[in-house]
């Protein structure tokens, strides 16, 4: 890196406003340190979907990252394993094509309308069982926010109901940058260890799941272009961790906003406002993840402003930044306004590596938003939005915990 004045990312979470601040500022890429680690972070818009769409830039470090090549993050990093697993998410050019292809039909519109039903039946337990709860306080990430999206993911892939909260406990894990290095190698241990297991189970007891079609092509293929083992396992990992992750956070995220600004409510309340756009605002206003690790330069990369991102420097993609750029949005950038007519935003990704469960992470969230403030009319945030403490992470953006009364006294 060229640069000696550098962002130290904060692994708590805590100081995202304050680097947003600062990555909004800069003309250009912002040299940070993220957990030991440099950077390049981009969080200008247009800077970002263009890099994200230039074959100069790619997701591979085994081929492109020199700092993984050297053995130099092996066993050090704590999150070696974001960049280290060998599915979609880190892969370049052909092998990418080949590995989303075999995914994609998994995330059709036909699939995802098929899930929908579940996500409506799971909604209303999870209400039923919330409406059933003897105490003043309930905390929606825990009781609704974290619940639904594992169960929808869970059906998804046909995950056991005995096995779901173990997947749940480590991929919370996993996404806490304040961990150490010992923590993230256990906890990438455990999850590697459930999901043999899971393939395990399916390869004696197929379903119609994900999981057991993925099984069928590993196995069946003899053509090469099939997942090979590594492939099976990792493209699992990527399907739970990022399937749940996100999408917690995008209802963690659209509650919190709508009880801090009643009259944003009132407006979806009222018909004048969809539950659709108040989906996109929150994924703009607060993208469910803040940064992606890594990408990284294929060759140099030469910049409007005049910085060269040079060849096997690693790339940092900070969607949260970009989603939310007064760059994009202009003064009201950092307004919650469901009114908005431009909510353009980047919390999915962009180009190839486009998330494949958007659709449904935004049907999901539309149906549990609406049904939720339709069963709970006059909730209202239990404690100050200032008491909220954010996620201990610097990928995840979202609160520890989102206390509510769901039905307050006058």
């Amino acid at each position: 890196m060229e640069r000696d004045d550098i962002l130290v990312l904060d692994p708590t979470g805590r100081r995202r406003p304050e680097e947003e601040r600062v990555l909004h500022a800069a003309d250009g890429p912002v040299l940070v340190d993220i957990l030991g680690e440099r950077a390049w972070a981009i969080a200008d818009q247009p800077l970002l979907m263009s890099l994200l769409t230039d074959a100069r830039v790619s997701k591979d470090p085994r081929q492109h990252w020199p700092r993984f090549i050297d053995g130099e993050i092996v066993g050090k990093w704590p999150l070696y394993l974001q960049v280290a697993v060998n599915n979609m998410f880190t892969a370049y050019g052909a092998d990418h094509r080949r590995l989303r292809r075999l995914v994609s039909p998994a995330f059709s519109a036909r699939r995802t309308d098929q899930l929908l039903p579940s996500v409506r039946s799971n909604t209303e337990l999870l209400l039923d069982e919330i409406a059933r709860r003897p105490e003043e306080v309930v905390d929606l990430r825990e009781s609704f926010a974290a619940q639904l999206p594992v169960r929808v993911i869970s059906d998804l892939l046909g995950i056991p109901e005995a096995m779901r909260l173990g997947f749940r406990t480590t991929i919370d894990s996993i996404w806490n940058t304040t961990s150490s290095s010992d923590d993230a190698v256990a906890s990438t241990q455990r999850v590697y260890t459930m999901l043999h297991e899971l393939v395990a189970l399916k390869r004696s007891t197929p379903g119609d799941d994900l999981t057991s079609a993925l099984i069928a092509a590993r196995d069946d293929e003899g053509d090469g272009s099939a997942l090979d083992e590594e492939e099976l396992i990792d493209t699992l990992l990527l399907v739970v961790a990022a399937g749940y992750e996100t999408t917690v956070n995008l209802l963690d995220s659209a509650i919190c906003a709508l009880l801090v600004n009643p009259e944003q409510l009132e407006l979806v309340r009222a018909g004048t406002v969809e539950w659709s756009e108040v989906v996109e605002e929150t994924l703009r206003y607060a993208a469910p993840v803040s940064h992606i690790p890594m990408r990284y330069a294929v060759t140099d990369i030469p910049l409007p402003n005049g910085t060269t991102i040079r060849r096997g420097e690693a790339i940092l993609a900070s969607f949260g930044a970009a989603s939310n750029s007064p760059r994009t949005h202009g003064e009201t950038a950092g307004e919650f306004d469901v009114t908005r007519p431009d909510k353009r935003h980047v919390a999915f990704g962009y180009g190839a590596h486009f998330c494949l469960g958007a659709p449904l992470a935004r049907a999901e969230a539309t149906i549990a938003l609406s049904r939720l403030f339709d069963r709970f009319p006059r909730m209202r945030l239990a404690v100050p939005e200032s008491d909220l403490l954010p996620l201990p992470s610097i990928m995840g953006n979202g609160h520890q915990t989102l206390p509510v009364l769901l039905d307050p006294a006058e």
